[in-house]
């Protein structure tokens, strides 16, 4: 029987014909540098399931923080407060530096240093959090907000590989084979961690430090498995500098760090200013912003949500979550065949949909077996939303300045994870409940729906000569 995750023969052998120099000696549907790519969502899917979403927040709300939350400047604020003030603060540093950091890696060829980097800074930062014990709510915090935005900028760099690695015909797959990938590797990480903290009784350690350990665990492996990404994806010299280029630009990128720095932020307005121009481009940035920041709201704040709102166990709160990443590997590659019938842009507005009927039962959710088939329509639908919106976006930019252009796809998905976590965060903080804070997600789905039906793909790709 075929695996699932196994790429079809067609897309492994179509070897592009170029100077070994240029930007497509890197062969598109290369068998080992897809493989690669899609090792290091196995990665960095582990830090983003047992730390953003399952045992970190649990850990934090329970155990770092507790019932009577953290008073600052006098005001006591309770753990889902302060997690969605932290995911909002980590957002809104990647908002402000990700335009650039793509500018810079177009022109100097180095989108994998930049991936392997941040990935491996990241990854320490997650693996200290193992420290964090009982009161340690400011240790935590920094390191929190330094892995998280390492873990964001790694994905810009990420993202910008796949124009260049796969041909325009295979990028749902492709996009769609990388998020399962994600939720294989992520998974089976949880799993072990969810063990450990199953059994820890048995083992003779306390729940908490099953917790840390588990935590810790998830930054090795986004480290160890990294390292397949570093022996297989290649990355070659542009033969062109892409959309931000400007005439007074040196052609040499043998640079030090402010040369590249100013070529970035000139590279960077320079694009920004003619993105404009392209009307439908940004309409869809516009409504991917908004939706994203539902569905990523959803994703970080759902294991808070069920620990302080709705009082539930750690074992349903771990064992919903492994649902969702099981039923999630599925849910992305039936969405990416769902596309290949109904098109890429229909079949996310159909995720959209879905989306607004989950927030709407999660308002009314009040017991474990309810949360459950919660978490199991979000897998469904997860990995297809995510998954689409990012093959639809690499359809339409040039591919010589995919780094920039998912920068600023990486500005509207990071502002827009600023907005949501904050809202949540507030309206808890004001009310006193949850519930009114997801229910209110809605609205992000709707008016992105709305918006992305306005979106042209024709109209709205970037030519090459951009």
């Amino acid at each position: 029987m075929k695996n699932a995750l196994d790429f079809p023969k067609e897309i492994c052998h179509n070897k592009a014909k170029s100077s070994p120099h240029s930007e497509k000696s890197v062969m598109k549907n290369d068998k080992k540098t897809l493989f690669g790519w899609c090792m290091y969502d196995w990665a960095n899917s582990a830090y983003g399931t047992t730390i953003v979403a399952a045992l970190l927040p649990n850990y934090f709300a329970r155990a770092v923080v507790g019932d009577a939350g953290v008073t600052i400047a006098g005001q006591t604020f309770s753990a889902t407060a302060l997690w969605g003030y932290m995911l909002g603060a980590s957002a809104l540093i990647v908002f402000l530096c990700a335009p650039v950091l793509g500018a810079i890696a177009d022109f100097s060829a180095a989108k994998k240093k930049f991936l392997v980097s941040f990935a491996y800074t990241g990854s320490l930062f997650a693996t200290l959090l193992y420290f964090c014990t009982a009161g340690n709510v400011w240790l935590l915090i920094l390191l929190f907000i330094g892995s998280q935005v390492c873990f964001v900028a790694a994905n810009v760099f990420y993202d910008a590989f796949l124009p260049q690695i796969a041909s325009p015909a295979r990028l749902d797959a492709v996009s769609s084979r990388g998020y399962a990938f994600g939720y294989v590797g992520g998974g089976l990480q949880f799993a072990i961690a969810l063990a450990l903290v199953a059994m820890h009784d048995v083992i003779g350690i306390s729940e908490a430090m099953a917790a840390r350990i588990g935590i810790g665990m998830a930054g090795l492996w986004w480290a160890g498995w990294t390292l397949f990404t570093v022996k297989f994806v290649k990355e070659s010299r542009p033969e062109r500098r892409g959309a931000g280029e400007t005439r007074d630009e040196p052609s040499d990128a043998r640079l030090q760090w402010p040369d590249y720095l100013k070529i970035g932020v000139s590279r960077t307005i320079a694009t920004a200013k003619k993105v404009r121009q392209f009307k439908h481009l940004t309409l869809f940035l516009i409504a991917y912003l908004v939706y994203n920041d539902g569905i990523h709201t959803v994703s970080t704040m759902a294991t808070i949500y069920g620990t302080q709102e709705l009082g539930l166990s750690t074992t349903v709160l771990m064992v919903t979550l492994l649902a969702v990443q099981i039923i999630a590997i599925g849910g992305a590659l039936v969405f990416s065949r769902i596309a290949a019938f109904m098109g890429t842009k229909r079949t996310v507005m159909l995720t959209l949909l879905l989306w607004s009927g989950v927030v709407t039962y999660g308002y009314f959710t009040r017991t474990a077996p309810e949360f459950f088939l919660l978490g199991a329509i979000v897998g469904l639908v997860l990995g297809g939303s995510q998954a689409l919106s990012r093959s639809f976006y690499g359809a339409m930019i040039p591919e010589g300045a995919s780094a920039e252009f998912y920068g600023f796809y990486s500005v509207f998905s990071k502002f827009s994870a600023t907005f949501g976590p904050l809202t949540f965060g507030f309206i808890a903080q004001v009310t006193g409940s949850a519930r009114l804070s997801i229910i209110s997600l809605m609205v992000f789905f709707l008016v992105g729906l709305v918006l992305l039906a306005f979106v042209d793909e024709e109209k709205a790709k970037v030519k090459q000569d951009f």
